[in-house]
């Protein structure tokens, strides 16, 4: 009867997801347990069930929200190529986007001609030695992709090069825009033949436009901006002149470094070490810098006030690598301070503090700072293991959280552990790495999150899916440590987020469900490949 019941559930389950997707409802594939693991009472495929259709197909990815993409241009004074600089520049960036990149380069004092190589894949699959060598220009543009809004397909691939009445317009988005439908209909009613499925098609073809009846690229620029509402860094290259553009709430980050004779425009500070760059400032929020031969120059007109603006807390607490600064704040001090502060607010007698690699490893540095409890070591994790890897089929008792994590046992056997990670979306990895943990024999497990708990979804540029395939959604703490299995759980505290932040003006609609500007009515990503 129990194999019956349970054959019956795992039946219910894979016809729901039929209808579902066959009809539409934004909801991810999951992946059906073919035995019957109880655990904390519940069979597995029952908890899951519990859990609303909340676990996603195991590729390898954590259970993470992602960053939409990374930016980089370059623009040397003297005339030397940039595409090897642009190149290294995404290597640091790869953290940022993994399914695509590209490399754009035009030369200033030739024709107008744009070199262009982009593909799927990491920066190192897509680029060698003989191609990179073929991108002969002294002022380009780089990119790296996640997709939060448009397939994962090679048309898709940034950056995007538009020729046009005025020449030739490269451009590299970060970010996702909130009204990109109601503009990319106005567009096609005027003639507009779209090649691809993102909304950086969008902005391309507004700053196109707007350009034919300005005097200047960065004036063209600014009037897209008052028409495109949501969060974007852009990196925007004309014939003569390197554009950088953050929006006016400065959701995504965006700085100016400086080597030699020649500038550079990154989504992240880090990459400008990668290339032995001087990091000048960041672009403000709102603010348009234009790079050109006679240096650089800026408008600010389009700026809002400091309390309204309202910058990505996940950049602090995971996308951006720890070695960067954002906005004037160092990430690393930040996770350190997002430890301090789960041990000021949920301290728990252990004798150990372990972070999940590798983001959570600082917060868990910070709370053993503050605790006094000793910082170890407890996961190995496989770097080797890349977004490709071949998952373990349904049957197949190979984990992929096992695959690409394993636990020391002699750190952690014997031992109360208290757990560290940036944060828990759905759900569907923090149950296993808790269980592997009791299975190395720890003995007790309290899991600290150095983020909120995810309520409610991202509309500007962060992958956090719908709400009801959040694990918080609608649970309370209890409800969430019951389904991940542990003994003890906490979350940052809500109101500690904008001191981690340095003072700086944040968005907490994820954790909040409150928008700093009108969200849209419904989930919009992926709205134009339906």
């Amino acid at each position: 009867m129990k194999e019956e019941n349970e054959k019956r559930i795992q039946d219910i389950f894979i016809f729901t997801f039929f209808i579902f997707e066959k009809y539409g409802n934004k909801v991810e594939k999951s992946t059906v347990d073919s035995g019957a693991d109880v655990r904390h009472g519940y069979p597995q495929k029952v908890r899951r069930l519990k859990m609303n259709m909340r676990d996603v197909s195991m590729s390898g990815e954590p259970d993470k929200p992602h960053e939409e993409c990374g930016v980089f241009g370059m623009y040397d004074l003297d005339g030397n190529d940039v595409a090897s600089t642009i190149y290294y520049g995404l290597f640091a960036l790869q953290h940022r986007g993994q399914e695509s990149c590209g490399i754009a380069v035009s030369d200033t004092g030739g024709p107008r001609k744009v070199d262009l190589l982009k593909g799927m894949g990491l920066v190192n699959e897509v680029f060698d030695q003989e191609n990179l060598a073929k991108l002969r220009g002294n002022i380009g543009v780089g990119h790296c992709r996640y997709s939060t809004a448009g397939d994962s397909i090679p048309s898709n691939a940034q950056p995007l090069v538009l020729n046009y009445v005025k020449g030739t317009l490269m451009m590299a988005h970060n970010g996702n825009l909130i009204n990109a439908n109601e503009l990319r209909e106005e567009l096609a009613y005027t003639g507009a033949i779209f090649q691809t499925t993102i909304d950086s098609e969008v902005i391309a073809y507004h700053i196109a436009r707007q350009r034919i009846q300005s005097k200047t690229a960065e004036e063209a620029v600014a009037k897209a901006m008052k028409k495109i509402k949501g969060a974007y860094a852009l990196v925007v290259s004309s014939p003569r002149k390197l554009i950088g553009a953050r929006d006016p709430y400065g959701f995504k980050p965006l700085c100016i470094g400086k080597r030699d004779n020649a500038y550079i425009l990154a989504s992240e500070s880090c990459a400008l070490d990668t290339v032995e760059a001087e990091f000048v400032r960041d672009v403000e929020p709102g603010e348009i810098v234009t790079i050109d031969k006679d240096g650089i120059r800026s408008d600010k007109s389009l700026c809002l006030q400091p309390e309204k603006q309202a910058r990505c807390v996940f950049e602090y607490i995971y996308f951006a690598r720890p070695d960067s600064c954002f906005d004037g704040v160092s990430v690393y001090h930040s996770r350190i301070m997002a430890g301090k502060y789960l041990a000021i607010d949920s301290p728990a007698e252990a004798d150990i503090v372990v972070g999940v690699p590798e983001s959570g490893n600082v917060a868990a540095m910070g709370y053993a700072m503050q605790s006094g409890i000793p910082y170890g070591t407890a996961f190995v994790k496989n770097s080797y293991v890349g977004r490709t890897f071949i998952k373990p089929q349904q049957k197949s008792r190979e984990s992929s959280v096992r695959i690409k994590l394993n636990v020391l046992k002699e750190a952690v056997a014997g031992k109360r552990v208290i757990m560290i990670d940036d944060s828990i979306v759905r759900g569907t990895t923090s149950d296993r790495i808790v269980q592997m943990l009791r299975d190395a024999g720890a003995k007790e497990v309290h899991v600290r999150i150095s983020s909120p708990p995810f309520i409610s979804e991202c509309y500007f540029g962060t992958d956090v899916p719908n709400k009801e395939l959040l694990i918080a959604y609608n649970r309370t703490l209890e409800e969430i440590r019951q389904v991940i299995g542990c003994d003890s759980l906490a979350y940052l505290d809500v109101n500690r987020l904008i001191e981690i932040s340095g003072g700086n003006s944040i968005c907490t609609g994820c954790f909040t469900g409150k928008y700093p500007m009108e969200p849209p009515k419904e989930d919009i990503r992926g709205e134009y490949q339906k």
